[in-house]
C-alpha cells in the first residue's frame, strides 16, 4: 500500500500536478485570510471602484511576478540568452526550441497562483460587489425616481457596507447584491473554463511542436534537474578547494590550522590579483563556457584549457 502511494506521489511530482495543487491551495487560503483581515470597502463615491479593482488585480500581478522570480529556471534562461557582454554566444535552433519549452513551462507554473486568486475572488464576489456598486442600474425601482443623481450615487456606494436604511432601500440593496454576486461568479466560472481550455491547448501544442519525443522530453527534464544538483555540489566543493589553495598562497597558512609556524605578508600586487575574478572567463574567446541549455564545455582549444591544481594534504 505504501509503495503504491509513493509511486502515485512520485508520478504527481514529475507531472507538476502536486506542486500546482499545493500552490492553488495556499493561494486560496491566503486569499481568505487576506479578505478577512484587510479588505474593508470604503463605501464612498469614487473610491469603491478603485479599491475593489486594486484588491482584485494587484495581488494577482504580484503573484505572477513572484511566480517568475522564484523559479531558478527563469534566471538560468535569462543568464543564457540575455547576455549584454560581447561577444554573443552562438545559439542553435534546437537550443532555442528547448528554451521556449522551458519558458512555457515556467509561465504555466507562474500563472497558477494569479489565476487561482482571480477565480476565488470572483466566485466569492466581495471585491466585485464593492467595485461595481456605484454602477448598478436602479432606474426601474420606483423608490429612486424622486432621488437626485448625486444622492443616488451616495446610496449605491453605501450598499456593500449594509448600512441602516428604509425597508424599500434594503430590498433594492439585496437585489443589487444578488445581481453583482451572479455577475461575479459567472465571470469566475468563465475564467476557470478559459484557463482550463488554454492549459489543454497549450500542452497539446507544446507536445506537437516539441523537437523531442515523450521519452526524450522526460529524459531531458530529468537530465537538467540532475545536472543542476550535481553542478552545484561540485561547484561548492571546487570553490572551497580553490579558495583554500589561494588563501594558503596569500597568507602562508590554511584557516583552522592549529600549529601555524609560518605566515606571509601579502603585497599590493597580491591583493589586486585576488580581487580579480579571472577564472570566470568573462569576454575571453580562448576560455570555454558551461551552458545548462547547451550542455557543453568547450575544451577543444588547447590554449583555453585551464590548468589543474594539485591538492596536497
Amino acid at each position: 500500500m505504501s509503495r503504491g502511494l509513493n509511486n502515485t506521489v512520485s508520478s504527481l511530482q514529475r507531472s507538476g500536478t502536486l506542486i500546482n495543487s499545493l500552490i492553488a491551495a495556499l493561494t486560496i487560503g491566503g486569499q481568505q485570510l487576506f479578505s478577512s483581515f484587510t479588505f474593508k470597502c470604503p463605501c464612498q463615491i469614487g473610491k469603491n471602484f478603485y479599491y475593489g479593482s486594486a484588491f482584485l488585480v494587484i495581488p494577482a500581478l504580484i503573484l505572477l511576478v513572484a511566480g517568475y522570480a522564484l523559479r531558478s529556471q527563469t534566471w538560468t534562461i535569462a543568464g543564457e540568452y540575455c547576455i549584454c557582454v560581447p561577444p554573443p554566444r552562438r545559439i542553435s535552433l534546437l537550443e532555442r526550441k528547448l528554451a521556449c519549452l522551458r519558458f512555457f513551462s515556467i509561465t504555466g507554473r507562474a500563472l497558477v497562483a494569479p489565476l487561482t486568486w482571480l477565480a476565488v475572488t470572483l466566485l466569492t464576489g466581495t471585491y466585485y460587489e464593492c467595485a461595481a456598486s456605484e454602477f448598478a442600474s436602479v432606474d426601474h425601482y420606483p423608490v429612486f425616481h424622486n432621488i437626485s443623481a448625486s444622492k443616488r450615487k451616495e446610496i449605491l456606494a453605501g450598499f456593500p457596507c449594509c448600512k441602516s436604511a428604509p425597508a424599500d432601500i434594503i430590498l433594492v440593496r439585496d437585489e443589487v447584491t444578488l445581481l453583482h454576486r451572479y455577475q461575479s461568479q459567472m465571470l469566475g466560472w468563465i475564467l476557470i473554463t478559459l484557463a482550463t481550455t488554454a492549459v489543454l491547448v497549450s500542452c497539446c501544442l507544446a507536445r506537437c511542436c516539441s523537437p523531442l519525443t515523450s521519452l526524450q522530453h522526460h529524459y531531458w527534464t530529468t537530465h537538467l534537474c540532475n545536472e543542476r544538483k550535481l553542478f552545484e555540489q561540485a561547484a561548492e566543493q571546487h570553490s572551497r578547494l580553490l579558495i583554500t589553495q589561494r588563501i594558503k598562497k596569500l597568507f602562508g597558512f590554511i584557516p583552522g590550522t592549529e600549529d601555524v609556524k609560518h605566515i606571509r605578508i601579502p603585497s599590493c600586487r597580491d591583493w589586486k590579483d585576488i580581487s580579480i575574478p579571472g577564472f570566470l572567463c568573462i569576454g575571453d574567446d580562448l576560455q570555454g563556457h558551461y551552458s545548462f541549455l547547451g550542455d557543453r564545455v568547450d575544451e577543444d582549444n588547447e590554449e583555453g584549457k585551464s590548468g589543474d591544481i594539485e591538492l596536497k594534504s
